[in-house]
């Protein structure tokens, strides 16, 4: 089964999984497919699922004067929510929407409480792989605020290294807070 295969390896470089644990989790992860250009969070909604993608790609994003603000993208092994509202259970500003046809396994807000309470190593879990989250917002807030466009497009590069290839131009641009031009011409010295 990919849960076994997939999601459980992730697990394991954090905590070690039980017997019970793995049961628990093969029992509440669900595999669903989202095509390209579907929606897969609204903004006008609570957030109640995190998606662990298997294969494919999410953006994570805002709306600004209706234009689109690229905050992150996720793909392989990693997991992808909007933070805010999953946590707090409130709405927040982020959409989620598949850059390419995605593969993921959804996790449900009750089933993960229902995870925390009845295992504490979940907990463990969560506190190191948010470790490991927040190093990547620090260096992405400090790459915004004190970085030249170049060096900007640099962090992305080296961030995104093994997908950036597969994000559209224009997304990269709002998601460094550039202009489509000074992309180009970014990318053209290169």
């Amino acid at each position: 089964m990919d849960v076994e295969s997939i999601v459980f390896p992730h697990f394991e470089q954090y905590i070690r999984l039980s017997p019970e644990l793995k049961h628990e989790l093969a029992n509440r992860i669900h595999l669903r497919t989202f095509e390209k250009g579907e929606l897969v969070h609204n903004a006008d909604t609570i957030c109640v699922r995190s998606y662990f993608i298997r294969k494919g790609l999410l953006r994570t994003y805002f709306l600004k004067d209706d234009k689109e603000i690229s905050e992150y993208f996720s793909s392989e092994n990693q997991w992808v929510n909007s933070p805010r509202s999953f946590i707090k259970q409130k709405l927040d500003i982020y959409y989620i929407d598949a850059l390419e046809k995605t593969e993921a396994f959804s996790l449900h807000v009750q089933d993960l409480v229902y995870l925390f309470d009845n295992f504490p190593e979940m907990e463990r879990y969560a506190r190191l792989s948010m470790g490991t989250n927040s190093g990547f917002m620090i260096e992405r807030i400090f790459s915004l605020r004190f970085t030249t466009a170049k060096e900007k497009y640099e962090h992305f590069l080296e961030t995104y290294q093994h997908i950036h290839h597969r994000i559209p131009l224009g997304m990269i641009a709002s998601y460094l807070g550039i202009s489509q031009e000074t992309l180009s011409r970014i990318r053209a010295e290169k």
